[in-house]
């Protein structure tokens, strides 16, 4: 009698998961890229298109404000029509609008492009993690090895890389390097990612994702453009208008679900105060590090006159020690809970404080050592923090929670750069660049010291990660979009 034997999952994974998994590591790595090239690339910009310091504020903050508006929306586009098809299109758009950017004629056209780009980065980005779960499987253990070093050492080589380019060909070559790196992930990921069916129940909520992106807008635009036009009273009724498009967006995603259709965000997680208190917890860290990285980098090449790649190496410290804090934030998540941020806070608040004083008596070494100690303590951040939050958040919320958590993340770093930004140029018109870094060095020391109190709100522990099945709101969330603007 023929015996008959289960099936067993594979031992080895498929050379063509393999080169699918470069494949996402190359959309990955542009979001990276375009995430921290402005502040490396903003006085070349600006010597060359004659860009205003809000236009400079415009360029980073249209890019993160866009990513935020479209990640509402991204991963859910690609659990509608498949992962794949979205990434193709969002690779395409992506790599346009890069080359868009590279040939900008104006302030106001690349303002335009990052505003275009961050659109298609918001719905690339996010099909990434869940393509890592279609290709490798009960394998796929082994494409986060490699993802996570690769992309942690992408953020440290990725500024040095835009200082050597816009140093060598100039600022344009920092976004036209996207051709290559963008045609190399189509057609490895045309040959290799796996073509899967979407599955479109619930509808997109469309309208919900355009009343949210109309409130972000108006919060932001005042704060940016109100230094250069005098703080007029418009500004302050935009800033109204921002918190009544919030009321709308509630409302209306009240009313979505009443109805029986999928609303963008749960709002039940807000009922919990954990993460409640995480929302603002990621807005003040996050507006926190991008404000303050804005800022340096502008110091070192506008205020001391370095060059974009002495200006870099100058913060490779911050970036290394980032890289080595979130390898101790991955190891150590589970066994210390939300001790981690405490401690990461503290380092941050002891970087900041050691660094104030090296900006009225500057040197490289001077610097190392504080900025090291400040990326050490944010990267054991990143990597716990958002399990954190969602601590205490139930199984069908996930999808909704992590990705406002993601939108909230890029609302939180155009916040940074609008508030921040703006200090850092008020002061330098009034009392000089070091002046002004150290302003914007208080501040961030200030909110440094907030977020670690409201880090003692937050759950005690991260949240235990299971294998859940695929579902309408899709609980993956991709470490891409958490990445900061280090230099």
């Amino acid at each position: 009698m023929e015996m008959k034997t289960a099936t067993t999952q594979p031992t080895s994974v498929p050379k063509s998961a393999w080169i699918g998994l470069f494949a996402v590591l190359a959309a990955t790595i542009m979001n990276i890229l375009d995430s921290t090239i402005v502040n490396v690339a903003a006085p070349a910009i600006r010597a060359d298109l004659g860009a205003t310091y809000s236009e400079l504020q415009w360029i980073a903050a249209g890019y993160t404000l866009a990513l935020a508006v479209g990640l509402l929306t991204g991963g859910r586009l690609g659990d509608m029509f498949g992962r794949k098809r979205i990434l193709m299109i969002g690779l395409v758009g992506f790599v346009a609008a890069s080359l868009s950017c590279s040939a900008a004629w104006a302030p106001e056209a690349l303002v335009a492009s990052r505003v275009v780009q961050g659109l298609f980065g918001a719905i690339m980005i996010p099909q990434c993690f869940g393509l890592l779960r279609d290709l490798f499987g009960p394998h796929v253990g082994k494409a986060f090895a490699a993802f996570g070093p690769i992309i942690g050492l992408s953020t440290i080589l990725g500024p040095v890389v835009a200082g050597l380019l816009t140093d060598g060909a100039g600022w344009r070559a920092v976004f036209a390097i996207n051709l290559p790196i963008g045609l190399f992930a189509l057609i490895a990921g045309a040959k290799s990612l796996p073509l899967i069916d979407g599955r479109r129940e619930g509808g997109l909520d469309v309208l919900g994702a355009l009343i949210a992106g109309a409130g972000m807008f108006l919060l932001v635009f005042p704060l940016v453009q109100g230094r250069e036009l005098g703080w007029p009273m418009w500004t302050v009724a935009l800033a109204i208008l921002a918190i009544v498009a919030f009321g709308i967006f509630t409302r209306y995603q009240i009313s979505r679900k009443a109805k029986g259709k999928t609303p963008l965000v749960q709002l039940s997680v807000f009922a919990k105060r954990s993460y409640t208190s995480g929302v603002v917890f990621v807005v003040v860290f996050f507006g926190a590090i991008v404000g303050f990285s804005l800022a340096v980098g502008l110091f070192l090449q506008l205020g001391l006159g370095q060059s974009p790649i002495r200006a870099s190496l100058t913060m490779a410290a911050w970036a290394v020690g980032a890289f080595l804090g979130s390898g101790f934030g991955a190891t150590m998540m589970a066994k210390l809970g939300r001790h981690i941020l405490h401690i990461g806070l503290s380092m941050m608040a002891a970087g900041l404080a050691l660094l104030y004083p090296v900006f009225g008596d500057f040197s490289t070494l001077k610097m190392a050592l504080p900025m090291a100690l400040y990326g050490i303590g944010m990267g054991m951040i990143f990597v716990p923090l958002f399990d954190i939050i969602m601590g205490e958040i139930k199984d069908r919320e996930v999808g909704s929670a992590s990705s406002m958590l993601e939108s909230i993340q890029q609302m939180g770093a155009s916040l940074g750069v609008a508030v921040l930004g703006t200090v850092f140029f008020t002061t330098v018109g009034q009392h000089g660049f070091v002046a002004a870094s150290k302003q914007v060095t208080l501040i961030a020391l200030v909110l440094t010291v907030v977020a670690l109190a409201l880090a003692f709100l937050l759950p005690r522990q991260a949240r235990a990660h299971a294998a859940p099945a695929r579902s309408l709101e899709s609980p993956e969330t991709s470490v891409a979009t958490r990445v900061p603007v280090l230099v």
